[in-house]
Formats: C-alpha cells, structure tokens, sequence
C-alpha cells in the first residue's frame, strides 16, 4: 500500500505522455494532408516540393518523438534508481572492491556489504545497526563523526585491532556518497561507505623487523659484555696471573668466535633474501656434496663420540642449485644432529627419490637419536632466533640462525623442509629438493621429464 501513490502518479504520466504523442501524429498528418491537397489543386507545387515538404515534417515528427523517448527513459530510470535498482546498483559496485565494503544509511542501519566484510564482521546483516555486527568503539566513532559532516568532505579514518579468531588490523575509512534526487528521497540524501584495507602484513613485517633488531642486539651485547669483563679483569686484578690470563684469553677467543659466526649468519641470510627471486640453475652433484660435508664435519662427530652414517642411492643425484648455499644448508643440519643429538651416539643420513605432486622429488633426511624436540615448538624452529633450549643453544655456540637460513635457502631453490620428532626418540629433518631432470626438457620435446 506504500508505494500505490507513487505507481499511480507513475501510470498517470505514461498515459499522458501516449495522448500526447498520439495528439502529436494527429497534428502533424493533417498539416502534411493539407499541404499535399492544395498543392494538387492550386498547381502550384510539383510533386519534388512536395514531397520534400512531407519529409521535412515527418523528420520534425520523428525529433519530437526522440525527445519524447529520452524523457520517459529519464523518468524510468530516475523513479528506479530510487528503489531495487539503486540497490542492485550499489551491490554489484562493492562485490568487485577487494576490501571489506560495507555501506550504511540513515541511523547507522547496514544498506549492502560485501563478501569480504563478512570477515570484519561475521555478524553483519542488511536493515540492521553496524553496531550489532562490529563492536570497536573507535569505527562507531567515526562512522557518527562522518554521518555528522555537512556534503561529502566527511571522510574520516581511523585504525582498528582485532585480536580474535587471530590478530588483525584494519585501516578503516568511512565515506559519505550522494544519492541522486529521486522519488521518495530528498534532495542531499547521503549513504556511508566504511571500507577496511588489511595493514596486517605491514604490521607483522613491523614486528618482525623489531624482533629481529632486538634479538640480534641482545646476540651480540652478550659477548661483548663478556669480552669487556675480561678486558678489564685482565687490566687489573689478572695482570700478573699467568693462569687467569691464559684462561681468560680462551673465553675471550670463544666469544669472539660467536660474535664473527652471528655476523656471518646475518650477512649469509641477508644476501640469500636478496636473491631470493633467481632460481639458481647450476648442475650440483648431492652425493658428491654430501660426502664432503659428511667428511668436514668428521672431527666434531669424533669430538662428540657419534658415528655420522650415509647410504646414498646408487648412482648420482643431481639438482639445480647453487654449490655454496647446499653446502650450509647441510651443514647446519648435520652440526645441529651432531650438538643437540649427540647424546644418542649415532646420526644417519639417507638419501631417496621419492613421488611427488609432479614427477619426483629428491628427500634427504638427517636422523638423530638424541632426546627429540616437544611438538609446541616444531612449528617455530624456523623462525629466526627462536630456540627449543635457550641455555643449551648457547652453550653450544648456536646463534640461532641456522634453521633460518636453511629455510631460506631451500625456498631459493624451490625445495621445503620437513621436521619430525618425538620427545625421548630423536628428531628427523628432511630436504626436499627437485631432480634437475625434472627441470629441463628433452630435446625435441615440448613435454619435461616426468
């Protein structure tokens, strides 16, 4: 019943404009009838004027027609714009936005939202307050702040955090729209557009960028701070005691050590980062390289009374790769098995091909006996400076970098770790990396190696 005036009025006005038009045609046929009648009896006019003077008013007729259309089809559009088609119109506008969108009338009521919005606010629905579906008092704010502002200079911004189901934040900016003049709605009319652009990545980058200073200060203050005791202890009450000296100088030798393997491991990860967009493509030998890290790392497996055992695949295992990066990804995982597993006696690594989403895959897992890694602390391990043992990562001159940059440079080399362990059973650290055979395609072919 609400909308029977303004159908009515709407038929009202396409009735009047047809007995127009028809009045129109009626008039313009009985000028073109005379015209032709009195020309034929007069003589005065040949056929060529008259026909000329028919076609002259037919297309004058036809303009006024034009005309005639181009009115309806405003009024059409206008009266539509102001119901189900402005709505359509709005909800097709914000589905292609790829932030949250969510559009608001009068009173903070919800007119239209987005697929995305509905991560914002999983309670969000249409002719219902924003403050039922998202509770941050500062967006509601500034929605009421920009609701107030005359015109459509109102934009304000703002920030929101949200902690649960995982943490967020949000860039909020909240725009006031015009709405054409229309039946049913007044002049100046305004909708508010409240979109969200995700600052979490820059956030989290933020963060991690401040963990990292802070750890790396902290990782290298503490060798300084040992080296200047001793500096000064050697300065004073060790001056003549040959002992202490000798002593003191070992420690400082150590700890020096430490401070040149953690700027090492900061400037290797740094220049992997750098590259890592260029695949290297250089044919490396893994059994080859294998052996020989196998062989360099010999005296601290003597050292530890472990047995380091490796059974290669016959044959040879090549991958693209670069030669020097390999060479300490493995390193660092085998010194690891030696340090922290060294309480089992034996390391083993193994080497296979094995199936793969495409093709095959080469896995090289290293496999110590010792007491194994509880599982809350298997997701972080690649994360740099995280330690499962503080104390006894430090005692055993770990800096905390060396799964980091194992990560980092198997995602070069488009490869990925895998870490499994059981706490008492050991823990098993497996690389997996593509044959180059998989890379390159034979000759002739348009299809790689499979």
């Amino acid at each position: 019943m609400a909308n029977e005036p303004q159908e009515t009025g709407g038929a009202r006005r396409l009735i009047s404009t047809a007995v127009g038009d028809v009045r129109r045609v009626r008039v313009a046929v009985v000028i073109t009838a005379a015209t032709l009648l009195a020309a034929v009896l007069a003589r005065e006019l040949a056929p060529l004027p008259a026909v000329l003077v028919f076609a002259a008013v037919a297309l004058a007729l036809a303009v006024d027609q034009r005309r005639a259309a181009r009115a309806r089809a405003a009024d059409t559009v206008d009266r539509g714009l102001g119901t189900e088609a402005l709505d359509l119109v709005i909800d097709a506008t914000i589905a292609g936005v790829p932030d949250p969108v969510i559009v608001l009338e009068r009173g903070g009521l919800v007119r239209a939202f987005n697929r995305r919005a509905v991560e914002v606010a999983p309670a969000l629905a249409t002719a219902r307050p924003l403050s039922f579906a998202l509770r941050h008092p500062g967006v509601l704010d500034a929605v009421r702040r920009a609701a107030e502002e005359p015109g459509t200079a109102g934009t304000v911004r703002t920030e929101m955090a949200q902690r649960v189901p995982t943490e967020r934040w949000w860039e909020t900016v909240i725009t006031p729209v015009r709405l054409p003049p229309g039946p049913g709605r007044p002049a100046g009319e305004r909708l508010l557009m409240v979109s969200f652009h995700d600052l979490t990545p820059l956030r989290r980058s933020e963060q991690m960028r401040a963990d990292f200073i802070a750890n790396a200060s902290h990782e290298l203050r503490t060798p300084l701070a040992s080296l200047s005791g001793f500096i000064d202890t050697l300065q004073g009450p060790a001056r003549a005691d040959t002992a202490a000296r000798e002593k003191f100088l070992a420690i400082m030798r150590a700890q020096a050590s430490r401070m040149a393997r953690l700027i090492d491991d900061l400037l290797s990860l740094s220049r992997i980062e750098l590259k890592a967009h260029v695949r290297p493509e250089t044919p490396v030998d893994l059994v080859l390289l294998l052996r020989q890290v196998v062989e360099g790392l010999q005296p601290l497996a003597a050292e530890r009374g472990v047995v380091v055992a490796f059974e290669p695949p016959p044959g040879g295992v090549t991958v693209a790769g670069d030669r020097d990066e390999l060479v300490r990804a493995f390193e660092n995982l085998i010194e690891n098995a030696l340090k922290y597993g060294a309480s089992g006696g034996r390391v083993d690594i193994g080497m296979a091909l094995t199936p793969a989403a495409q093709g095959e895959e080469v896995a090289v897992s290293v496999k110590d006996y010792g007491p194994g890694i509880a599982p809350e602390h298997l997701p972080r391990l690649t994360e740099r400076f995280y330690r499962a043992d503080v104390a006894d990562s430090r005692a055993q001159g770990g800096t905390g970098l060396g799964l980091a940059l194992v990560k980092h440079i198997l995602q070069r080399h488009r490869g990925r770790l895998g870490i499994d362990s059981t706490v008492g059973a050991g823990a098993t650290f497996t690389v997996r990396l593509p044959p180059l055979a998989e890379r390159l395609p034979e000759p002739d072919t348009a299809h790689p190696v499979g």
